[in-house]
This record gives C-alpha cells, structure tokens and sequence, in this order.
C-alpha cells in the first residue's frame, strides 16, 4: 500500500514525496482512514511509529477542504496537546513539512520562554496550535486564544502527561472544549488511568494499538555491560573512541549527572552536549539542533528526552545509568531504530542497577545480550577488593570473586563485530 492508496488529496501527497515517503507505518495505514472519516480515535502506540503523521496528514487535509469554503479569518480550529516543549516542536515541524502546499498555517507554544514572540503569531492568525499545557492554560488566561472554534483535538503522549502531572490541566482544557468536535487521544500505553481520561475525552472512538508496550523496536540490537560504578566513564569513552558511532544519546538518571558526563567526555576529547530540565529553552535546542545538524554526535539527556525527539538515522542509545521505570527503558531506546531502520541500544549495569535490569527483562520479555568481557573487568575486580579488604581484620587479604558474573550461553562472543551499521 502507498499513501495515495488512502484517499489523501493530492497537496498533501506531493509534499509526502518531497519528505520521502511513500509507503505508510502500521499506525499510519490504520488510522489515517478513520479519521478522514471524521471518527473520534483511541491510539495505542510507542514513539517512533509514525503516529504524528498518522493524526497531522488527515488533520491537514480536513482543514484544507473546510478552508476553501471558508475565506474568513483565521481562527484555531486544531489543536494538539503535547507534554514537553520538544515534543510539541517536533509535532509543529511536522505540520509544516506535510502542509507546505497547503496554505495551512501552524504555530507552537511553550512555557520556559518570553511569550512575545509566541503571541504575536497568535494575533495574525493560524489554523493549528500545537501547545504545552501549563503556557496553553497562561495565554487562555490572558485572552490570547480561544478554543470555542476548535473541530480537531488531539491530545498527544497522554501516559507521559500523568507521569509529569498534568490531569488538572488536561481536564480545564478539555472543559474549554466545544462539545461538538474530532478527538484523538495517543498513549503509548494503555493503564486504566489512561483509559478511564479517554472516556472523558472521547465519544464512540475507533481503537488503533500498535506494538504492545512490552515490545522494543524490532530492529534494536540490545546488549549490556556488568561494569561497576567507577568505571562508567572508562567503559564509555572506550566505547566512544573504539566503536562506529554515527550518532549517540547517553542518558542519565539526573541533571547533575548529565553535565558530569559531558564534562568528563569533553577531557577526553570527545565533543558532546547535554540537555534536561535545568537547561534554559534557548540552550536546548542550540543543543538539539547541533546533534541533529551532525555538529556533535554525543547528546547526553535525561529522560526528557526518552520521547519524542526524531533523529534520523541515529545509531546508538546507551543507557549509562538503567532507569528505574522499565517502561522507561523502552522509550529510551525507542530513540533509535525508529521508522523501520536498524539500531543499537547498549547498557551499563553496576550492582546496584541489577534489580532494574530485572524489572526490564520481565517487561520486555526477553534477556538482554550481555557482553561477556571488556577492558575494564578487572578494575571493578579490584575495586571491590579494595572495599571488601577494607571491611575485612587484619592479615585477611582475599580477592573476591568477579562481582559481574556472565552466563556464558547468554553471552556475545569474546570478539564481537563492530558496532557500524551496513546500509
């Protein structure tokens, strides 16, 4: 099946080609059908699907036809809520990209910012608004929107904005909504939480799942080091410096850590960025854009970053700390092999990550690949002899046994291919 095979208008498909696509994802061959039709949607699906295409394509071309009976002013008449601030310029990229013959005209809106610049946008007028909901909720306030012409709603990432704790927020501005509208609703997963808000938002939805949330991208190579804590920084430079690495997101647990491992890679040479939550707005996307224009090829993040950002072609995740959530993980490496393509997503584990590892296994239902040895095996050794001789009487010198043990049929080889990619 190619996009034209789904009724899309001619506008929208030349500027599909001009983006390279022709050939729809799952999600996108599901669900486009159904909201030409004008049916309400419940999607379930992970980042990298394709879901942006498959609810701004049919978006686009509903206000396209409304528009050429219509030659008033602009008024919002879609609007899609989203839960970062890169997500949401993402999505309005997106709507750019796909509607650039169209004559549709989107903006985005965000907190963290001076809003003059968002505002003025809002006075001359626009079609789409993509928007956070905290600055969405602010300009309501102040008289800069009104949402009592909105006939598109999407409300996008739905799991992640009750993690971040946005329902009060959701459910005000779900009350600003005009009760006669096409609402789309996409979770990556599926909880009673999330289903029990769908109800409140949706009316007699059509119900799209795409991937179960316990499966990772098909075409991730997954692997993952036993390295104690100290050598975290060894093990990656090593990793860095060693391996065919075309792009690389390395997440950390916290901000803190974030800067620490940029400090340390840039040392050693390795020129890299960091972006989370403490970084002003300006400063990631500076970040941002210079990963995705091939100025650097590190980007080191928090979770921030587990969702929606779109590099293409990147080639590596390392988690350099596990994440605590093992949904978490399968966002994170969501991050690459996305949109079909292959990946690889590698991970540290210390002593005290195993019980994650654990939790993350059980969810994706599979063992992780363990990478019998590296250069670094023997300093964790001797650390933990440190420590145990340390905690030991006097003239009771006993090396400990490795504190990493690998079960060797779940091992890679001692020599393992490169990590470059044949395409």
């Amino acid at each position: 099946m190619i996009f034209k095979d789904l009724g899309i208008i001619e506008p929208i498909l030349k500027a599909l080609r001009a983006e390279g696509y022709t050939t729809p994802t799952p999600i996108q061959e599901k669900t486009i059908p159904i909201l030409l039709r004008g049916k309400d949607l419940l999607g379930g699906a992970q980042t990298g699907t394709g879901k942006t295409a498959a609810f701004s394509v049919p978006i686009l071309q509903h206000l396209y036809l409304d528009g050429q009976r219509n030659n008033g002013p602009r008024k919002i008449k879609a609007l899609v809520v989203t839960p970062t601030r890169e997500l949401a310029i993402q999505i309005a990229d997106s709507f750019t990209a796909y509607g650039k013959f169209t004559g549709i005209k989107n903006t985005v809106i965000f907190g963290g910012v001076k809003q003059g610049a968002q505002t003025m946008v809002l006075q001359r007028g626009i079609d789409v608004l993509v928007a956070t909901p905290g600055r969405l909720l602010d300009l309501i306030g102040q008289g800069f929107i009104t949402l009592k012409d909105i006939k598109y709603f999407v409300l996008d990432e739905a799991d992640r904005m009750l993690d971040m704790g946005f329902i009060h927020d959701i459910r005000k501005i779900i009350a600003l909504l005009p009760v006669k509208r096409q609402s789309l609703f996409f979770s990556a997963t599926l909880p009673h939480d999330i289903i029990n808000l769908s109800r409140k938002i949706l009316g007699n939805p059509e119900r799209v799942i795409v991937k179960p949330e316990q499966t990772t991208a098909e075409k991730v190579e997954q692997a993952v080091y036993f390295v104690c804590k100290k050598a975290k920084p060894k093990l990656l430079i090593h990793l860095l410096k060693t391996e065919t690495v075309n792009s690389v997101l390395v997440f950390s647990r916290t901000k803190h850590g974030a800067n620490k491992i940029v400090k340390i890679l840039e040392k050693a040479g390795i020129n890299a960025n960091a972006i989370h939550g403490n970084k002003s707005q300006g400063a990631r996307q500076q970040a941002l854009g210079d990963f995705k224009s091939g100025l650097t090829n590190v980007l080191v993040a928090t979770d921030i970053a587990a969702r929606g950002i779109d590099i293409e072609d990147m080639s590596h995740v390392i988690n350099y700390d596990l994440p605590n959530i093992p949904e978490t993980y399968v966002h994170r490496i969501g991050r690459t092999g996305r949109a079909g393509a292959s990946g690889i997503a590698l991970s540290f584990c210390d002593d005290e990550e195993k019980v994650y590892l654990r939790d993350i296994q059980k969810l994706i239902a599979q063992k992780i690949s363990v990478v019998a040895e590296h250069p670094f095996l023997d300093f964790c050794i001797e650390e933990m002899a440190k420590v145990t001789e340390n905690l030991q009487p006097p003239h009771q010198h006993t090396r400990p046994k490795n504190p990493f043990p690998v079960n060797k049929s779940n091992s890679f080889p001692k020599q393992r291919r490169s990590y470059s990619r044949h395409r």
